[in-house]
């Protein structure tokens, strides 16, 4: 008698086939190491949504040129799947430019988007799009938005856009090309199809502290419902940015309240993956900033007392969560660069 065996993976509350997931969210907090998101947990009063994760592992982060990576090489890692120089965007310790995931998953006909609390041209989201060889670069980083098909596009940088020193209006050039672009949060609500740029901010968008609302929140929402509708798929990028600048300031406030914003979007498209049931998850950072430590807390009143290190970034490895199908393959220690082939292998892009 034949037997068939059949695979199932526990992941939160879902069951799932083991098998290849049809879109992927990967969700990046800039500068997030383990004591922010513990911070964030104390100060929530003992809980993140992060919790909700059972597929946990741990990456390596190191840039070609350093033991501290900067986001630059750390997203290209992500990106491309090469190890690289602090400061490369899209390119190879060599200087040459890289295929990157968003790039591979247009060639296959998925749906791409980018989603950003930072300048969109800032090192994280322009790894995933762009080839220069400085982060510095945003005007030429800009330009190559023009050379993709991305899909959605939405963060802050509007002024690389149209005020540049070339004097194009590259806005005007994506309006041509049938995009929407858009200038605030509240004007996405009467889009539901198409293509979307929404540069609502002239550089970055302002702190959760200082009014930024929900604008994390809304654009992943507005990104995935756009994006669902491909039938073949998406890849999406989140980037909760400004942790790490809470880093950089030796501001715990700062950073606490947003590892909560970011945890708050986290919680959202976990609902979502659970109901589509073919969307896997990923979360992680690409460095830790501030070398972070915990000196007291307390989970009742939400107290969080820490310390900084340094204003810098730091070579901690950095966890990684993984929820859906294929979320098993996220397990262990491994290096940054290879999520880049975990993340093209379960999409089934192929190399390239």
């Amino acid at each position: 008698m034949k037997r068939l065996l059949i695979i199932l993976i526990c992941a939160g509350s879902s069951v799932f086939a083991q098998k290849a997931p049809k879109n992927i969210v990967f969700m990046v907090g800039d500068g997030m190491g383990v004591s922010q998101i513990y911070a964030g947990l104390t100060a929530n009063k003992g809980s993140l949504n992060l919790e909700q994760f059972k597929v946990i592992g741990f990456h390596r982060n190191q840039a070609s040129d350093n033991y501290v990576t900067d986001s630059a090489a750390g997203a290209t890692a992500f990106a491309t799947g090469k190890q690289t120089y602090n400061g490369a965007i899209g390119l190879d310790s060599l200087k040459q430019p890289s295929v990157t995931l968003l790039e591979l998953a247009e060639q296959k006909g998925l749906a791409t988007g980018l989603v950003s609390t930072c300048d969109i041209t800032d090192a994280t989201p322009s790894s995933f799009i762009a080839h220069q060889l400085k982060r510095s670069m945003h005007e030429e980083i800009a330009a190559d938005f023009l050379k993709t098909d991305v899909d959605v596009v939405i963060g802050g940088g509007r002024k690389y856009f149209e005020k540049r020193k070339d004097q194009r209006n590259l806005l005007d050039t994506l309006r041509q090309r049938n995009y929407q672009v858009l200038s605030e949060i509240s004007a996405m609500d009467k889009i539901h199809q198409g293509k979307l740029v929404n540069l609502y901010a002239d550089e970055n968008p302002i702190k959760i502290s200082e009014g930024r609302g929900d604008a994390l929140l809304k654009s992943t929402q507005k990104a995935i419902e756009l994006l669902s509708s491909n039938k073949k798929g998406f890849f999406a990028l989140i980037e909760g940015s400004q942790i790490d600048w809470g880093g950089h300031a030796n501001d715990a406030p700062y950073a606490i309240a947003e590892m909560i914003d970011f945890d708050k979007n986290i919680g959202w498209v976990l609902e979502f993956a659970r109901k589509n049931n073919e969307t896997l998850v990923i979360v992680t950072a690409d460095h830790e900033t501030g070398g972070m430590a915990l000196m007291g807390g307390n989970m009742q009143t939400g107290e969080v007392k820490a310390a900084f290190t340094t204003k810098g970034h730091t070579g901690q490895m950095i966890p990684v969560f993984a929820f859906g199908p294929g979320a098993e393959n996220f397990n262990g220690i491994y290096h940054n660069y290879d999520l880049f082939g975990k993340m093209r292998d379960a999409l089934r892009l192929g190399q390239k």
